[in-house]
């Protein structure tokens, strides 16, 4: 007695179709799994025996091999525990074979036959639909499935539900769209006071997905604004949002099955590992920056990171992906994340705050600052300080402008970005710091005055080609905000205002 039930392996963001076949004959009683299972495979036998047992079906004393197919392709996870049952059931005749040739399966079981969630249904789902297949999965996670225009899915609760289901004697409900909605109000830039130079900064940075760095003493407001930056930033569009979806499905971190058109926020605490922060570990899963896919990862207290993890941002940084090698696996990811740090400007925090910095200063903070290298800091479009705040800002200022009012112009900003690179035949570009190469210079648009201005500065600072590159992205994004069509001798001052060195004791 033989059978073959289709499932799938990951490959890091690649699914990759699998054979599970099984064959039941006579001898003595035996249960084994070939095809390079992990050890977390190969406890299914015991999750699958004891949840035949708790629906009531009695487990066929037979010898039982099951081979995952392609023999060498290191198979990981639970979600093989469905499909491995549903093979042994068609093999007993209690599911009809031909009907679940039909299906990708995957799930985990419990002991008591219920169906767990497990991770990267997603992709898989948009693999059966290439694949003109249908999918079985759990029914926690069958409305994640759905966005992948699938029509034929079956989520079922537990391992009794999917057998009825399939022998006609129960109809599981097709699952429905599920979308995260943030709570509205919660956070506002209105709810700083003061800092206008940072909040200009900020909208500037949301406009063109520029990377910015805020230096400032503690307590100034730093963490508040980045938490903020979300609030101006426009919504996914539906092709972001399943190329973040997707990537959280895989690691595992998509919550009820909900699909989230909120930008990807996140906030790695800086004891994180490289692993952590750029993806890794021993199944090199994604990592930080790729789950910040599309949209924002604040590093808090820049300087407290490992240098060799901050290092490792560099590349993605450039590229928008990053490739994670190790010993058994080689994975690319999707990375392109905008950069929001910020950082004291020495170890006590109080540089030039008479009567509170330490002693050592100013030589704690050319310490400190030296922390973070040349390079990275080259590759942050705005620097801005942030300075301290008084009573009289916390007191006396009035709320000022909403994150509402000043979405509208970043959204106008996009738009006009949009447009352009439209017209430039490049439709795959949606922000100006994406600009490089000859579509930059030809973008840009530069004035003859704001053209002498960038280049007596850049030769007086000894400012990079990156450097340089990057001004010009930053310039566009603010004659954008204004509605200029060329870059104006104002805009490039502004940008070369944010190409500012670190705080000094005179800061």
């Amino acid at each position: 007695m033989q059978g073959k039930i289709n499932t799938i392996a990951f490959d890091g963001m690649e699914v990759l179709d699998v054979d599970l076949q099984i064959q039941m004959t006579s001898g003595v009683p035996s249960f084994t799994i070939v095809g390079l299972p992990d050890k977390t495979v190969a406890e299914s036998k015991e999750r699958v025996r004891a949840a035949f047992e708790a629906i009531g079906i009695s487990f066929p004393a037979k010898k039982i091999t099951i081979n995952l197919a392609p023999a060498d392709l290191l198979k990981e996870g639970s979600h093989f525990d469905l499909a491995i049952a549903s093979a042994i059931l068609t093999v007993m005749q209690i599911l009809p074979q031909e009907e679940m040739s039909g299906y990708v399966i995957l799930g985990e079981l419990g002991l008591d036959g219920t169906i767990l969630p497990v991770s990267g249904v997603l992709p898989v789902a948009l693999k059966a639909y290439q694949n003109a297949k249908g999918l079985v999965c759990p029914q926690a996670q069958g409305s994640e499935a759905v966005w992948s225009g699938l029509k034929n899915i079956v989520a079922a609760p537990d391992l009794l539900s999917m057998i009825n289901h399939f022998r006609g004697e129960q109809t599981l409900a097709f699952p429905t769209k599920k979308q995260y909605i943030p709570q509205a109000g919660q956070l506002d830039l209105a709810d700083i006071k003061g800092q206008e130079s940072a909040k200009r900064a900020l909208e500037i940075a949301a406009a063109g997905a520029h990377n910015m760095l805020m230096i400032g003493p503690p307590g100034s407001g730093k963490s508040m604004l980045a938490s903020r930056l979300n609030t101006i930033l426009p919504p996914l569009t539906a092709e972001e949002a399943l190329q973040t979806c997707i990537i959280h499905s895989v690691a595992g971190a998509l919550k009820d099955g909900m699909i989230s058109f909120e930008r990807p926020y996140r906030d790695p605490h800086h004891n994180a590992s490289t692993a952590a922060l750029v993806g890794g570990g021993k199944k090199a899963q994604p990592g930080e920056i790729s789950l910040a896919h599309n949209g924002v990862l604040f590093l808090d207290e820049l300087p407290e990171f490992n240098r060799a993890t901050l290092e490792a941002l560099r590349q993605p940084l450039e590229n928008g992906k990053i490739t994670v090698s190790r010993a058994e696996h080689h994975h690319t990811y999707p990375a392109r994340f905008q950069l929001i740090a910020a950082m004291n400007p020495c170890k006590c925090g109080f540089l030039g705050q008479k009567g509170q910095e330490c002693p050592r200063a100013p030589k704690c903070a050319a310490e400190y600052q030296a922390k973070i290298s040349g390079p990275l800091l080259d590759r942050i479009d705005i620097h801005v300080y942030v300075p301290p705040v008084t009573p009289w800002d916390i007191f006396e200022k009035e709320r000022g402008e909403t994150s509402a009012s000043v979405l509208k112009r970043v959204i106008k900003a996009r738009e006009i970005q949009k447009q352009r690179f439209e017209k430039f035949g490049r439709p795959e570009l949606l922000t100006n710091s994406q600009l490089a190469g000859d579509l930059l210079e030809e973008a840009v648009d530069l004035q003859t005055e704001a053209k002498d201005l960038l280049i007596a500065f850049a030769d007086k600072i000894k400012l990079s080609a990156r450097g340089y590159h990057r001004t010009l992205r930053l310039a566009r994004t603010i004659a954008d905000l204004q509605n200029e069509t060329k870059v104006l001798k104002m805009h490039v001052a502004e940008a070369l205002s944010y190409r500012r060195t670190m705080p000094s004791n005179d800061q």
